[in-house]
């Protein structure tokens, strides 16, 4: 089921999904020194497929990737192969042909190279050129959301009645709010969205204004380029979105409000060795080709104490 995101008179349709995906990748070295890890597989797609699959089905089928050196592999994957599409073909190998035609007709996809590595808000600013005065939404491909909790469509929701930006929130335990964005956040009268009045990049244990933190799903009102133009750069050299978004959620602040939507069901996370297993034997356990034999061995590997 696809959105319809003409959200009011008020608010322009949101069409385009930007997908920053320029990151070095160093937390999975050395398979990452030639290898994007965007295209790390999970069981038998590259996690990059799953987020273009999150914004097609939620209808955003124009789609831009900021990507960067060593990053033409994702391009060649979402890109027709002809050689081994006929091949395939002259086997008759029609179910794997078809699972290879899957990623190449997926969405209008469009490439621009991030340059130097300035961080996530300057990823976003890249995009300025190809999103203009929309709207749009972000998603980080380190973040999988399962399709059977859809996140976009509530947040959707929010931007068409409150207007502004909105951002995906996830609780967690409060030892592990230093690994997040974190959100000071107040209840509004919907259930499960909050308006939020100040975010902080990763704080320090005992200065977190909440355990509310911020996973990568955005959708940003074209405001924040001019805020990110004017958004200093952090110790490391980066500029960070969550310090332009503190600023959208200031009183009055054009391109204002900001609100935040809880989110409470199945998200994966790439970006993390451990969390990145995790991810391939939660969803090879699910798949009906794979998961009875898979988990049946599962079981005995786990009795034998390895």
């Amino acid at each position: 089921m696809k959105w319809n995101l003409f959200v009011n008179n008020a608010h322009p349709a949101i069409v385009k999904a930007v997908i920053p995906a320029a990151g070095l990748g160093t937390r999975f070295l050395p398979a990452t020194k030639a290898t994007p890890k965007e295209m790390l597989p999970v069981v038998d797609k590259p996690a990059i497929q799953y987020v273009v699959e999150e914004a097609v089905a939620a209808g955003l089928t124009d789609v831009l990737m900021i990507t960067g050196r060593n990053k033409r592999a994702l391009e060649d994957h979402f890109d027709r192969n002809y050689e081994l599409e006929d091949a395939l073909r002259r086997k008759g190998d029609y179910d794997r042909l078809s699972r290879v035609e899957e990623s190449t007709g997926l969405a209008s996809l469009h490439y621009v190279r991030q340059g130097d590595p300035r961080g996530l808000g300057h990823a976003v600013l890249c995009a300025e050129p190809h999103v203009g005065d929309q709207p749009f939404v972000v998603l980080l491909g380190d973040d999988l959301i399962d399709p059977r909790d859809p996140l976009l469509d509530k947040m959707a929701e929010v931007r068409r009645e409150f207007g502004g930006s909105v951002v995906a929130l996830m609780e967690v335990e409060p030892e592990q709010v230093h690994l997040y964005g974190c959100a000071a956040v107040e209840p509004t009268p919907l259930d499960g969205v909050v308006r939020i009045t100040n975010l902080v990049e990763k704080p320090a244990a005992g200065e977190a204004p909440s355990n509310h933190v911020v996973i990568g799903r955005y959708i940003l009102d074209p405001a924040v380029f001019e805020v990110l133009r004017t958004t200093e750069a952090d110790r490391g050299g980066e500029i960070q979105l969550t310090d332009a978004l503190r600023s959208l959620a200031g009183p009055g602040s054009p391109g204002g409000p900001v609100h935040g939507v809880v989110f409470k069901g199945r998200r994966y996370d790439t970006g993390d060795r451990g969390d990145y297993l995790r991810t391939i034997v939660r969803l090879a356990c699910e798949r009906e080709d794979l998961g009875p034999d898979f988990r049946t061995w599962l079981r005995q590997f786990v009795a034998e104490g390895l």
